[in-house]
């Protein structure tokens, strides 16, 4: 039995700003998102660095946005791969 598309579709998808390329093949990505406070109903916004593969890390310049999808361990911190640069 195989296994459809579905699998490659559940794979959860970040979009967020390059904010270092430094490393080779990899970029660290900024996804923000905003959350509303449990006690103040307030809106918040929340930020996280995620290390992302890139094959052309150099070419992805920094405040570049870019669509981050999740794949197996690449290394001790890596679990992104860069999808598309989207501007």
């Amino acid at each position: 039995m195989q296994k459809c598309n579905q699998e490659k579709s559940s794979r959860k998808v970040r979009e967020g700003v390059v904010v270092s390329n430094k490393m080779e093949k990899t970029v660290t990505v900024r996804v923000e998102r905003t959350v509303k406070h449990p006690h103040f109903d307030k809106v918040v916004s929340r930020a996280k660095k995620y290390y992302a593969h890139a094959e052309n890390s150099k070419e992805i310049e920094e405040g570049k946005k870019v669509r981050i999808v999740e794949t197996r361990p690449l290394s001790k911190l890596k679990r992104w791969r860069v999808e598309e640069v989207l501007g």
